[in-house]
């Protein structure tokens, strides 16, 4: 007997009727996507994703009421499981940035072609991350420009678990980093939740942002393969 296939419960956050009503076109049409709700403001979003809990909350950044930024925020805070995928017009560093400081788990341009969404969602929901490399490097020199002139932070994290940030940074998947250290895929998960839990974290952008930000690792070299994990 074949084990039925848990489709991916998704809300779409967006003010614009027919932005909205297309994203949810889309989406209905992929057998393993569940459009669960549908926001037109920041507030119904955050009420929607603590009473729906979906697995992606599509998020747009200009909302009224309350913004995309300060309702990902409090989606996070009250549903850390929930994950939040920006979908905004801007690719600036000062929006990136304060997207992932607000604990978006990844940011992606409403220019996308539809295909590109589909196959961007499924690999966000393996990797926990999704952040274009064009982006990435907006938000990393962002995130230099910050620490510009701070001491690092006493690191918190074990060798081991250190050298898996800097390489989760470089874009290696869990099969990739498990050759690299020499070690089972298990293994690699388990150093991941441990420095997830000590970095308060839930994702791998978060932990490679923190990491960063704590000067645990280098941002010069990092970058993020968009990779699916089996």
């Amino acid at each position: 007997m074949t084990t039925k296939k848990k489709k991916i419960k998704v809300l779409i956050a967006d003010d614009q009727t027919l932005f909205r009503e297309g994203i949810k076109d889309v989406l209905t049409g992929e057998k393993w996507i569940e459009v669960v709700g549908e926001a037109a403001d920041g507030i119904e979003a955050v009420a929607l994703a603590k009473k729906l809990k979906p697995d992606v909350v599509l998020m747009d950044i200009k909302l009224p009421k309350l913004d995309g930024i300060a309702a990902t925020r409090k989606i996070r805070e009250a549903a850390p499981e929930v994950n939040v995928l920006m979908l905004s017009s801007f690719e600036d560093e000062a929006h990136v940035l304060d997207a992932v400081q607000a604990g978006a788990n990844g940011y992606l341009s409403k220019m996308l072609p539809a295909a590109e969404l589909v196959n961007s969602i499924k690999t966000f929901t393996t990797e926990g991350l999704m952040i274009p490399q064009q982006l990435m490097g907006k938000l990393l020199h962002g995130l230099r420009r910050m620490g510009e002139g701070s001491m690092p932070t006493q690191a918190t994290l074990t060798k081991t678990e250190i050298k898996v940030m800097d390489l989760l940074g470089k874009g290696l998947s869990n099969k990739e980093l498990a050759k690299a250290l020499d070690c089972s895929v298990k293994t690699v998960k388990n150093h991941l939740n441990s420095a997830f839990h000590k970095l308060g974290v839930s994702s791998r952008t978060e932990a490679v942002v923190k990491a960063i930000e704590k000067g645990l690792i280098s941002s010069e070299a990092t970058q993020f393969a968009e990779e699916d994990e089996e």
